[in-house]
């Protein structure tokens, strides 16, 4: 359990460092004065502000920046002077956030989310290069002689093209909609030989599921394949599919076909550490990539308090061409941050009873 706790301190710690750092650098980039940049939430438990005194004693330059660790190792942020509604007068005009160009905000908001993209795409590409990658295209490797999916027709090299009328374009976008299906019967759309076959296939489920141990009777390939080619290719596929997966949940939260129940928050993440750690490094390193990819794109919808929310109201006003104002978009942000608050409440309580 320790070691779990370890592992999604530091997979967190991680996603979040890189996310801030992308806003960090970007404000730097184009003279934003960064009064803190934080790693964790809560009471400081670590500042830089001593070694900064010790530096302006020694008549050293001294960076404008405090740099602190927080005691709850969840989240993070930057302090950038013209975020809030009162302007610091000791700080130049220039130097505001509001006070730099439309491009320039939109980039220093947009590169947390960024900067996640970058670390999915170079965690996929590294675990690739390092333990191989496996072939995650459509192709049924293999049918299970005697499961449903045998004894409907289907056979080993045919292509998944479609579930349930719902296009398929990776191995993972196979396992989404089956997951999305449940125990239902499903309709499997396959290419073989140039030619589309149909098949309703109805899973194994309850004791006779657990006896077979699968539920329609794919076997997966398992073979990894080496090679720096390879391995890029295999990273930009796997990048494509994951933000494929996540738009289709996103989207089948809205038409119903997944449910906010079916989230996970911070107990729900801290499970899936636990069960990819046993697994080995490569699967860890696939998690970080999912979870980062995660973050990216949460952060990037239109929603009052996420960055997205906030690049909505720079497109608002490049539009109208004057900005918001201020008290409006804070307060447009407080409420979308008291939803977003319910929601992971409710979704850590959904977490802990799964668990139990």
């Amino acid at each position: 359990m320790i070691v779990s706790i370890i592992y999604f301190i530091l997979i967190l710690g991680l996603i979040v460092l890189v996310h801030e750092f992308g806003h960090f650098i970007f404000a730097k980039i184009f003279h934003v004065h960064v009064y803190e940049f934080a790693i964790g939430m809560g009471p400081k438990i670590w500042s830089s502000e001593k070694l900064q005194k010790n530096r302006r004693k020694k008549g050293k330059k001294v960076s404008e920046t405090l740099y602190t660790i927080r005691a709850i190792p969840i989240g993070g942020f930057n302090q950038l002077a013209g975020e809030g509604l009162e302007e610091d007068k000791n700080i130049k005009k220039e130097n505001l956030l509001t006070g730099r160009p439309i491009w320039q905000r939109f980039l220093i908001l947009f590169f947390g989310a960024g900067n996640n993209f970058i670390l999915a795409f170079v965690v996929l590409l590294l675990s690739a290069f390092i333990f191989g990658s496996p072939d995650i295209s459509t192709k049924v490797p293999k049918v299970i002689e005697g499961s449903p999916m045998a004894l409907a027709g289907i056979k080993n090299g045919d292509y998944i093209i479609s579930i349930n009328d719902k296009k398929t374009k990776t191995l993972d976008d196979v396992q989404l909609y089956l997951v999305i299906a449940g125990e239902s019967e499903t309709k499997f759309t396959v290419s073989r030989d140039g030619k589309e076959y149909n098949y309703n296939i109805a899973p194994l489920t309850g004791d006779a599921k657990k006896e077979a141990g699968y539920s329609f009777g794919i076997q997966y390939n398992n073979t990894l394949e080496r090679g720096f080619i390879r391995s890029f290719k295999y990273a930009s596929l796997k990048f494509y599919s994951i933000t494929r997966q996540i738009f289709i949940t996103i989207k089948e939260l809205f038409t119903g076909g997944v449910s906010v129940g079916e989230l996970s928050g911070p107990v729900g993440i801290y499970s899936a550490v636990d069960q990819t750690r046993s697994a080995g490094f490569y699967s860890v390193m696939n998690l970080i990539a999912l979870l980062s990819l995660n973050v990216g794109i949460m952060n990037l919808l239109p929603f009052p308090a996420f960055d997205g929310g906030r690049l909505l109201f720079l497109i608002v006003e490049k539009i109208k061409g004057k900005p918001v104002k201020p008290e409006t978009e804070n307060f447009i942000h407080s409420i979308g941050f008291f939803i977003l608050l319910g929601l992971i409440i409710y979704v850590t309580i959904n977490d802990i009873i799964r668990l139990f």
